[in-house]
């Protein structure tokens, strides 16, 4: 299904299970896992970034946060470029890292140097590089697109609690009390 095929009623429920091939941080058994489909230059995603990581230091090792890309390069011209960097960097075990470099440059990213950044964070240039570029990363963005389309992702930032789609606004207490309700019914 293409982004253009998403039906306009979206299904309730994440489409692809959160695996081994997902960026986690937080425990694997941890309650709740919280999912979104982020675009780096997407403003409502960059004023979501301090409400997610809020959420961690908040709910600690009983909540689980995954990002999947959801790059939309016909409105957010660089955010393509920032989702293979942050996969490059992923590859060498810097994808948090990096994350939150280009959510702290969203600004500039456009303009950001990639390889500059990279290597402040003591990523391996050359490899970074060759990662950047690679048919397999390209693979790993475009899965994380066509999983969001299919499950009714049409926006970022799109939110799911434990596989459910959160219809709710992005704001700390609204999801906060979404994460509480999921670890209640988590623990029935």
């Amino acid at each position: 299904m293409t982004l253009s095929q998403t039906p306009l009623n979206p299904p309730p429920d994440l489409a692809e299970p959160v695996n081994e091939t997902d960026h986690m941080l937080g425990p694997p058994g941890a309650p709740v896992t919280l999912v979104e489909y982020g675009d780096y230059e997407c403003p409502d995603c960059i004023n979501a970034q301090p409400i997610v990581m809020a959420l961690r230091r908040r709910f600690g090792d009983r909540l689980r946060i995954v990002f999947r890309h959801f790059p939309q390069s016909s409105i957010h011209p660089g955010a393509s470029a920032a989702a293979r960097a942050a996969e490059a960097a992923g590859a060498q075990g810097l994808f948090w890292e990096m994350h939150e470099e280009l959510f702290r440059l969203h600004h500039e990213i456009a303009d950001v140097d990639l390889t500059h950044l990279a290597l402040r964070l003591n990523a391996e240039l050359y490899r970074f590089e060759r990662d950047r570029e690679s048919a397999k990363l390209e693979h790993r963005i475009l899965a994380d697109l066509d999983s969001g389309a299919r499950s009714g992702v049409r926006g970022t930032p799109t939110f799911f609690i434990n596989g459910s789609r959160y219809r709710g606004p992005a704001e700390e207490a609204s999801l906060s009390a979404a994460i509480e309700s999921a670890e209640s019914k988590a623990r029935e």
